[in-house]
């Protein structure tokens, strides 16, 4: 116990000590950019002046390469030992190498006979190249920003209840079952029970929905909500680390390191292509250079070579569009587990519903008593009684209809089979309580019930006693969702349920879905996603506690209403935090998008590149538009990369 209590405490402080290198580490990233910029504009400055002094003077080329120098070195040293640390550590074509290089080499043509000297190009160069460093450095810094504002769920303290006092404390420092007080304006530290209050809560930052919740004395409250209205007294039910908050935050920061297919492309892309074009340049600079023996001509053109080479407009986009497509969908309240499922989402052709809990609200309420032999407490008597231990919502409503649980019977030997229904022993008699496959088995001549509404049969020692219905009411928002996936452009929308078929076709009617299977058993919802499977990309949309292994078959596994869900979140591949399903065609939207800003970025970069590298090997390029070529398109690749943020 002892060694579980510390084991617990230290990943708390973790956690606290991660949280303050997270400031450390945005303060530092600040602090380097500051530097960089103040770095750009002396060098700039000094340049200018280098430039105006060269065309006054009558210094020896030493002299001005020396003057040269000054703002070469000012902007240029970090790249220099960048370069020069990937060399030692084996890891030669990077871009700071390539583009010392190529500098380099401008600096030293001018000492070549009859060459003119290139000293401002080569510091230019180098100048441009800090400036584009820059540029992303500021791009990268407000996507992550965008991200953590709108994930700042992460509380800072807790006010927990100590021996007839309030004190404030670390929430690493909260046991589960401690009270805690949540004042209007603070955030939800921890997840919990209201013990006492009533309030608002503010869920923009979990489910993307700008409308408060009520809650009040008994309800459910998550971390990661801001109490907006009244004074809350609250008893933990989770560790901060394994509270809503945390695991969201947790989701969110490592949903960038599963590659998509267009990012893996692009490593493998650059570690192919930068070889290539450095031994294109060696060739431009050498084989011309030894037919006609204009050396210097000829290898101006292969450095122009070296700067164009340069992949960091791939390299540094398209990562960056996707972690911007991430973040967008986060603050819409759609958590995406991977760059790669943005990839899988954008292509998916069939969608396919559960209906209990994603298309229907998921609470059952009996509506109808249709006794046989007994009368009709009798009837729901003997119902909520078989039914007493199962964990489902048609269980739940049987015991919410008869709630007076204390009498004489002995119920003993419950059994539950799954897509059937339950039997026990009560006061020595086998009562079976389900649908009519169980009613079958048990060998009980039921019959079907015109009223709408899943069918729950009752029989006691193979006779039939009756029925009692039970409906489920369809969610607001799920006509909607359909009318929204089809714009969309989604071929094909399924509806799988365990219930009647008669329920099945009203729920499939109402909400203009494509195709529905009823009264499926959980091994039958699989069967039938692994034929869809055959036709395309096919995404499965279930409320995540029951229907994990046709989550996880579907190609995408989407849980539905996932807030304060722990299955949902461990089952899906994406978690909606609310519990609407016109959200699963803003995710295919946003994952398209995504998608489409990543290929527009590599067209661009490498068509430009393509475009210069053939103009530089004709001589008809010069080292200002090769600067063009690397910088400028990394530059307004990234700019287009921060669309994706904007959902």
């Amino acid at each position: 116990m002892e060694h579980h209590e510390h084991k617990h405490q230290h990943e708390c402080e973790c956690h606290g000590h991660e949280h303050e290198h997270e400031h450390h580490h945005h303060h530092e990233e600040e602090e380097e950019g500051k530097g960089r910029l103040f770095k750009i504009v002396a060098a700039a400055v000094l340049l200018v002046v280098a430039v105006m002094v060269e065309k006054k003077t009558g210094w020896t080329t030493w002299q001005y390469l020396l003057l040269f120098l000054v703002p070469y070195l000012m902007v240029g040293w970090d790249t220099l030992k960048e370069a020069a640390e990937g060399l030692f550590h084996g890891e030669a074509l990077s871009e700071d190498f390539l583009m010392s290089i190529a500098t380099l080499g401008a600096l030293g043509i001018g000492f070549m006979p009859g060459a003119e000297t290139q000293f401002p190009e080569a510091v230019f160069v180098m100048l441009f190249f800090q400036v584009g460093e820059l540029f992303e450095e500021m791009a990268e810094g407000r996507s992550r920003r965008s991200i953590s504002h709108l994930m700042d769920i992460r509380p800072d303290s807790a006010r927990v209840e100590r021996g007839g006092r309030w004190e404030t404390v670390k929430p690493e420092e909260v046991a589960v079952g401690e009270t805690i007080l949540i004042q209007p304006g603070e955030k939800v530290p921890m997840d919990g029970v209201v013990l006492e209050g009533h309030s608002s809560l503010d869920t923009m930052a979990l489910t993307g929905e700008s409308v408060p919740r009520s809650i009040c004395e008994g309800d459910e409250i998550l971390s990661g909500c801001v109490n907006l209205s009244g004074v809350l007294r609250v008893r933990t039910t989770k560790a901060f680390g394994e509270s809503t908050a945390a695991k969201i935050l947790d989701l969110v920061e490592n949903a960038a390191s599963a590659k998509s297919r267009s990012e893996s492309f692009i490593t493998q892309f650059a570690r192919v292509y930068t070889p290539i074009v450095v031994v294109l340049a060696v060739l431009v600079a050498v084989i011309p250079g030894l037919v006609t023996g204009e050396w210097t001509t000829w290898i101006y053109r292969g450095l122009m070579f070296l700067v164009v080479s340069c992949p960091c407009a791939l390299v540094i986009s398209v990562p960056l569009t996707f972690f911007g497509g991430l973040g967008g969908a986060s603050r819409k309240g759609i958590l995406i587990k991977g760059s790669n499922l943005v990839d899988t989402l954008s292509q998916v052709k069939t969608v396919v519903f559960d209906k209990t809990g994603t298309l229907t609200e998921g609470v059952f309420e009996v509506t109808a008593v249709h006794p046989e032999v007994l009368d009709q407490k009798e009837l729901l008597h003997l119902a909520a009684h078989v039914e007493r231990h199962s964990t489902h919502p048609i269980a739940m409503a049987l015991r919410n209809a008869y709630p007076e649980e204390q009498d004489s019977c002995a119920v003993e030997g419950i059994k539950e089979t799954a897509g059937h229904g339950v039997v026990a022993q009560v006061n020595g008699k086998r009562v079976a309580v389900g649908n009519s496959k169980l009613m079958e088995a048990e060998g009980a001549a039921w019959h079907p019930c015109e009223q709408e509404g899943t069918i729950i049969h009752v029989a006691m020692d193979g006779e039939y006693l009756g029925h009692i219905v039970i409906s489920d009411r369809i969610k607001a928002d799920s006509a909607k969702g359909i009318r929204a996936l089809k714009a969309a452009g989604i071929g094909r929308t399924v509806m799988l349920t365990g219930d009647q078929e008669a329920v099945a076709a009203s729920v499939a009617r109402t909400l203009g879905v494509d195709e529905y299977h009823a009264q499926l058993l959980p091994a039958d919802k699989v069967t039938q996603v692994e034929r869809l499977l055959e036709e395309g990309k096919l995404a499965f949309v279930g409320d995540g506690i029951n229907d994990a292994p046709v989550l996880t078959r579907a190609d995408v596994g989407i849980a539905m209403g996932a807030l304060g869900s722990d299955a949902a979140i461990e089952a899906a591949d994406v978690v909606l935090m609310d519990d609407k399903p016109s959200k699963i065609a803003t995710a295919i939207r946003i994952a398209r998008r995504t998608l489409r800003i990543a290929k527009e970025n590599i067209g661009f970069a490498i068509g430009v590149k393509i475009l210069v590298l053939v103009l530089a090997a004709l001589g008809v390029a010069t080292m200002w538009m090769a600067v063009f070529a690397d910088v400028g398109v990394t530059v307004l690749a990234v700019l287009n990369a921060m669309r994706a943020l904007r959902t």
